[in-house]
C-alpha cells in the first residue's frame, strides 16, 4: 500500500516543499501539514509499516534519513543534524529508534 492511498497529493507536495530547504524539516510541522495528525490509529499504522523498510518494527536513524521520499520520490534525504533531531524527537525511551506507540505519540502530538 502506498502513503498516498490516504493521503492527498496537494498536502505531500505542500510537505515537501515546506522543507525543501536543508536543515528545514520539523517533524511536527511536517505531520501537520501533510495531514497525518488527522488519520486514523490504522492509518498511522500502515505509514510507519511503509516507513519501516527493514520490517523491524522500527523506524532507525537509516531509514529516517530517507523519511521524505517516502513521501515524495524526487525528495530530499534528510541531512544529519534533520535525522538525529527526529531520532531525539520521537525516540522516548533512548533505544536509539522509533517503535510504532512512540511514532504514534510524535504523530499526534503534531
Amino acid at each position: 500500500m502506498a502513503i498516498a492511498n490516504f493521503l492527498t497529493a496537494s498536502d505531500i507536495t505542500s510537505a515537501i516543499n515546506a522543507c525543501k530547504a536543508k536543515d528545514s524539516f520539523n517533524p511536527s510541522v511536517f505531520f501537520k501539514t501533510i495531514g497525518l495528525s488527522k488519520k486514523t490509529p490504522a492509518e498511522i499504522e500502515t505509514v510507519f509499516k511503509i516507513l519501516d523498510q527493514d520490517k523491524s518494527g522500527y523506524i532507525e536513524q537509516d531509514e529516517l534519513q530517507l523519511f521524505l521520499q517516502n513521501f515524495s520520490k524526487g525528495a530530499r534525504p534528510l541531512t544529519a543534524a534533520e535525522t538525529r533531531a527526529f531520532l531525539m524527537e520521537g525516540d522516548s525511551d533512548g533505544d536509539g529508534k522509533i517503535g510504532w506507540d512512540e511514532f504514534s505519540a510524535l504523530v499526534k502530538s503534531s
